[in-house]
């Protein structure tokens, strides 16, 4: 690690284990943290901070150039205009967090999340603290968290238009899937992959085994770190080889870890995991949790669309699991097993994982599953008040058209003081925690309640929360190999659909259904009026 402080004007002395600075114009503090050094290294940076010191361009804006060919493309490919006051968004960032009903709030916060999001993935994707540390002892080690917080962070990617950070997604699932093999024969005694809940981005391999916490036992992990992977291929229409051999391990697992029948017949997930959560009146390891179940049936399904050779009997497996099950309140259960009671005051919305990021319940297919998985989400409470956990309440309400409590949900956010000056957030109210997960989550929360697709489906301002009445959103990617630009005020909306593939898909909007030839290179211009 090395440091260097780059002053203009006054007096700069040492005072071990500090420097004393007084009387200058500008000071830039330089903090270098290199997990390989060696003399190439140290010889490379103390060159570049001395050329610093030595030019007639201010430090910060040396450091800027070298940025902007990089960044520019990629954080101007999408865009939010709320119809801000320009004096407001002219305001430096810690003033705006002094307003947190402003829509220039909004509208920096939806362009920094993609900055640090672009900024924060390379090597790796972001770790639980993106790039940075924002403390010397970071809480869990700042590593990655897959059971919520890196999938929560990078699932905005596919349709932000930043395949940059599904890339790097990419990347890490591929190091790591000779640990996930290992993971499944030493834990389970199968072939295929199982993803660990934590890594510290090295390793693959699942060290947290606790009693309280029997993370060893959750099986969904890569369902969901390859989801966003997935997403990518769609709206690229062709299949990544590393997500097809990803998806294809995932898919051996089951196939020799589901041997247990029920009565009815149906396979059973034993042991099973709900993270991080257990039933009021059982053990944290039990069976059939809804999204263990989503989980396998989503990778049995799509691992046969990549793989056409083992569909018949990959898809046959899919079909022998159990159905959700509804509960007495009329709510999709957390545990479909019959007799499992739910705790729901929990951060984590695991159970509802066929809602967002699956598309597994919807209420236009599915509306009886939708209903109970509404049920469910209004019975959720929020626990301790982490960021990851209202936001992910927002991504399920958005799919599920409910634009009050989405709003809510990133009210709590913007009304909870969770961003630094930096505009980077914290896990907890009133800054406590240095975390990515909020700033990186809150673009996808933004897209998810104004633009939603499928392969087969655009669903044109599903969910609009009260902070957003009127915009313009422009640039996100569909599942269809669409470009979609989206103007919207309380009296209708204008949208320009810009495909790159010729197909049909049905269009969903406040006034109903309808369907919409596509044809590559042409341009669609889409006129909605209010209901």
């Amino acid at each position: 690690m090395g440091n260097l402080v780059a002053v203009t004007g006054g007096r700069t002395e040492l005072t071990p284990p500090g420097v004393r600075v007084t009387g200058c114009r500008s000071a830039l503090l330089l903090t270098r943290v290199l997990r390989h050094t060696g003399e190439a290294d140290v010889i490379a940076a103390s060159r570049h901070l001395q050329d610093l010191l030595d030019g007639t361009e201010h430090p910060y804006d040396s450091l800027l150039a070298r940025h902007l060919d990089h960044h520019r493309p990629a954080y101007l490919r999408v865009t939010l205009d709320l119809g801000a006051d320009p004096a407001e968004r002219a305001l430096p960032g810690s003033e705006l967090l002094g307003r947190p009903h402003s829509p220039a709030l909004l509208e920096r916060l939806f362009a920094a999340g993609r900055y640090h999001l672009l900024s924060s993935s390379g090597h790796h994707p972001p770790r639980l603290t993106g790039l940075w540390t924002g403390d010397w002892d970071t809480a869990w080690s700042g590593a990655f968290t897959t059971n919520a917080n890196l999938n929560l962070q990078t699932a905005a990617a596919p349709a932000a238009a930043l395949p940059e950070v599904t890339e790097a997604l990419a990347a890490f699932v591929t190091r790591q899937l000779p640990h996930w093999r290992a993971n499944a024969r030493a834990i389970f005694g199968t072939r295929g992959a199982v993803a660990p809940s934590h890594s510290d981005g090295e390793s693959g391999l699942t060290y947290h085994f606790s009693r309280e916490y029997p993370l060893h036992l959750w099986t969904a992990g890569a369902d969901w770190l390859l989801k966003p992977l997935v997403d990518h291929d769609e709206i690229r229409g062709e299949h990544d080889p590393r997500t097809a051999a990803a998806l294809a391990e995932a898919a051996l697992f089951y196939e020799d870890f589901l041997t247990r029948t029920d009565a009815d017949g149906h396979l059973v997930v034993v042991p099973s995991y709900s993270p991080e959560n257990r039933p009021a009146n059982g053990s944290w390891g039990a069976l059939n949790a809804a999204m263990d179940l989503s989980a396998a049936r989503h990778t049995l399904l799509t691992a046969a669309r990549y793989h056409p050779e083992h569909a018949g009997r990959w898809r046959a497996l899919a079909r022998r699991l159990p159905p959700h099950r509804i509960n007495s309140d009329g709510a999709l259960a957390e545990w479909a097993w019959p007799g499992l009671h739910e705790n729901h005051d929990h951060r984590h919305l695991s159970h509802l994982y066929g809602v967002w990021p699956l598309e597994e319940i919807t209420p236009y297919d599915t509306p009886r599953l939708a209903a109970a998985a509404h049920r469910a989400l209004r019975l959720r409470g929020t626990e301790n008040d982490s960021a990851h956990g209202h936001l992910h309440h927002a991504l399920i309400a958005a799919r599920l058209g409910d634009g009050d409590r989405a709003g809510r949900a990133l009210r709590r956010i913007l009304d909870g003081d969770f961003f630094h000056a930096s505009l980077m957030s914290a896990h907890y109210p009133h800054r406590d925690v240095y975390n990515a997960d909020a700033a990186h989550t809150l673009p996808g929360v933004l897209v998810e309640t104004l633009i939603q697709s499928t392969p087969d489906r655009l669903v044109l301002l599903p969910a609009v929360p009260d902070a957003c009445p009127r915009g313009e959103l422009r640039g996100i990617r569909t599942r269809f190999g669409a470009e979609v630009d989206l103007a919207w005020r309380p009296d209708g909306a204008r949208a320009v659909v810009r495909p790159g593939r010729t197909r049909r898909v049905e269009l969903r909007t406040s006034s109903g259904t309808e369907s919409l030839e596509l044809v590559a290179g042409e341009d669609r211009v889409l006129t909605l009026r209010a209901r």
